[in-house]
């Protein structure tokens, strides 16, 4: 069931209260109208947000790993005067509701479900795919099951590493997603002291310290007794193959079906000049590949008016 709300007029909805000062850009992308609702895909409410007009070519924005579609919420804006902007939470994170389990095929028919709520598919033009890491693995599923029915994928800094650099990565820095599924999240006595465990994945720095602040803010909530993660902890669910999915990632991308394009952050340790060589050597010479400088992982963070210009540009051509 989809049940739309009105857009926040109260920017403190939206806005940390200990914000650093934000430009005018951002809060005019903030205010820019849109729509918000959940869809039923398989009894599990997801939670998603829309811009600008449905009868404009779609765009399905697909967030990362304990990440949530408010990282999208300052990017889409500026893509909604010529086209059609989704962004959702994959369940067990941001606003959507929780599983017990989230296999691919869950997250690919999340994805379906979605675009056909939100009119994706109702007009004649095809849906373009942009994915942000773990959301370029599903992006990637769904050109792989689905291609018919979407016109390209941008993969945005999706970890891709050579076999020899991806186990150096997993000594220094350990297995993806090692938390142990049953632990409940930790409750914090106030919201600074919540706040002062955020850190991104894989931790950097980000340019825009009011983005921080942002992201921080929508990834936590307010529950009895303090507050906690949105995230439910059941994502960290054991994957048996991920090592090797890891090792195929190169592959994977150079033989997606359909147009491809990749945007990574010039200075990002997950996809970076020596990653990209390494897809075209796996047979993606054909695949257009855009860094963008002074940008590491989190490439909305770090770079959002120079990643909005990158993606409004490749949605143009």
């Amino acid at each position: 069931m989809n049940t739309a709300v009105a857009p926040p007029t109260d920017f403190s909805v939206e806005i940390p209260p200990d914000s650093a000062k934000t430009p005018q850009w951002f809060d005019e992308a903030l205010a820019t109208p849109r729509r918000e609702g959940w869809v039923d895909s398989a009894g599990c409410p997801i939670h998603y947000f829309s811009w600008g007009n449905p009868a404009n070519p779609g765009v399905l924005l697909l967030h990362g790993f304990l990440a949530h579609s408010r990282c999208f919420a300052f990017i889409a804006p500026l893509l909604a005067a010529d086209f059609h902007v989704v962004a959702y939470d994959f369940s067990g994170m941001g606003d959507s509701g929780v599983r017990e389990t989230y296999p691919d095929q869950v997250r690919l028919q999340e994805l379906i479900d979605v675009a056909h709520e939100t009119g994706l598919f109702s007009n004649d033009h095809k849906p373009t795919i942009v994915a942000h890491s773990y959301g370029g693995s599903v992006g990637l599923l769904a050109m792989e099951q689905r291609r018919e029915d979407f016109s390209r994928l941008v993969i945005c800094d999706l970890m891709t590493l050579r076999p020899e650099r991806l186990k150096a990565h997993a000594k220094d820095s350990g297995p993806p997603g090692s938390q142990d599924p049953k632990r409940p999240n930790r409750i914090y006595p106030d919201y600074a002291t919540a706040k002062g465990r955020f850190v991104l994945s894989p931790p950097q720095k980000v340019n825009e310290e009011y983005l921080f602040d942002y992201m921080a803010y929508h990834s936590l909530k307010e529950v009895e007794g303090g507050w906690s993660w949105k995230f439910d902890p059941s994502v960290f669910g054991p994957s048996t193959d991920l090592h090797e999915r890891l090792l195929a990632q190169g592959k994977r991308i150079a033989s997606a079906p359909g147009p491809v394009v990749i945007v990574y952050g010039e200075q990002s340790s997950l996809f970076d000049a020596d990653s990209a060589e390494y897809v075209r050597e796996c047979g993606g010479e054909h695949i257009p590949m855009i860094g963008i400088p002074d940008a590491r992982h989190h490439l909305m963070l770090d770079q959002p008016v120079a990643f909005a210009t990158v993606l409004r540009t490749i949605l143009a051509m």
